[in-house]
């Protein structure tokens, strides 16, 4: 294993002073390992809270700031954070207005969220919970119970993170975090294995002239293995599966997102992007606004999952109102 780091039991408490020293504009809570924004949750304004396992940077800590999330919660590689985390997120970051939990369809996810927001209620603090669950490659996966939530969670907290900004209530803004999540729809492949710092090897065998269709986060199983393809059929490939789950018609609006998974180089995301808008345009569907780049990894993953959601005139707007994280910063 060939890795840029100290010891494997160190990864996480290391790179969460990386990022403390690399953007004042964070506060990380190195004992509860909890990341918000330095200057703290407006009062009155609606706070998002998101977390997961690491490895899937700049999910989710790099998406705290501006416009977006106000706390993150880092669980090690692969693996949730726990309940206080959670609820030592959600009392930090808490205006009076009430906290969004935004969720990812993991299993572990889900129970210590569930258990985080009914702490927080003892507390006082109002919580509201919105699941993603947008891959629509496997009903059921490794550590799933429906459909794995992927590269929407970008989507979902860019746009409920902008209502917020403006001042919505907590129930408006929950409503349209499940709006976004409801319009989204994704689809990954992978080309290699990732390999975790803790196992020091891939994640699983996968024959140089194979690729993994319908991967997961995690490196789990997906529809099935085949021989390598094109740019253009992979991308076939993954729009037929979107489509097939929701339907777009000519002249629908879309957000696109073709996300790297860590470890595939970006003129290859360009060329599946081209390939994407190629496609969408010969169904007359419109690409409105775009995502290229690695926003939802899997360590050092090679391949790439493409997310389409069908976007209303509100959702757009939303999308194009100020951010400033670490990974998103446009309209300062």
């Amino acid at each position: 294993m060939k890795k840029f780091i100290n010891a494997p039991e160190a990864v996480l408490a290391e790179a969460l002073s990386g990022i403390a020293a690399a953007h004042p504009g964070l506060k990380v809570d190195a004992e509860n390992k909890v990341i918000s924004r330095a200057a703290g949750t407006k009062p009155g304004k609606v706070a998002l809270v998101s977390g997961g396992g690491s490895g899937h940077e700049p999910l989710h800590g790099g998406f705290v700031g501006r416009g977006m999330l106000d706390a993150a919660c880092p669980g090690e590689v692969f693996t949730s954070p726990v309940p206080g985390q959670m609820l030592a997120a959600a009392q930090a970051v808490d205006g009076g207005a009430g906290v969004l939990f935004v969720v990812k369809n993991y299993t572990g996810d889900v129970l210590n969220f569930q258990m985080a927001a009914e702490l927080a209620a003892e507390e006082g603090i109002t919580v509201e919970t919105v699941l993603v669950d947008d891959d629509v490659a496997v009903q059921d996966s490794t550590w799933t119970a429906g459909r794995r939530g992927t590269g929407a969670t970008v989507f979902v907290e860019k746009i409920a993170g902008a209502l917020a900004e403006q001042g919505a209530d907590l129930a408006a803004v929950a409503e349209m975090a499940k709006r976004v999540n409801a319009a989204s729809r994704s689809f990954a492949v992978a080309l290699t294995a990732c390999t975790t710092p803790a196992a020091g090897k891939p994640g699983f065998d996968l024959p140089e002239d194979e690729m993994e269709v319908g991967v997961g986060i995690h490196g789990e199983p997906g529809r099935r293995r085949e021989k390598l393809r094109s740019a253009k059929e992979i991308v076939a490939t993954a729009l037929d599966a979107i489509l097939t789950d929701q339907p777009l018609a000519a002249g629908d609006e879309t957000i696109v997102l073709v996300n790297g998974l860590g470890g595939t180089p970006l003129i290859e995301l360009y060329v599946v992007f081209n390939e994407v808008a190629a496609a969408l345009a010969d169904k007359g569907v419109l690409v409105a606004r775009t995502l290229v780049g690695n926003y939802v990894t899997s360590l050092d993953m090679a391949g790439v999952s493409l997310t389409v959601c069908k976007a209303d005139a509100d959702m757009l707007s939303l999308w194009d109102a100020p951010v400033n994280t670490p990974a998103l910063r446009w309209g300062i």
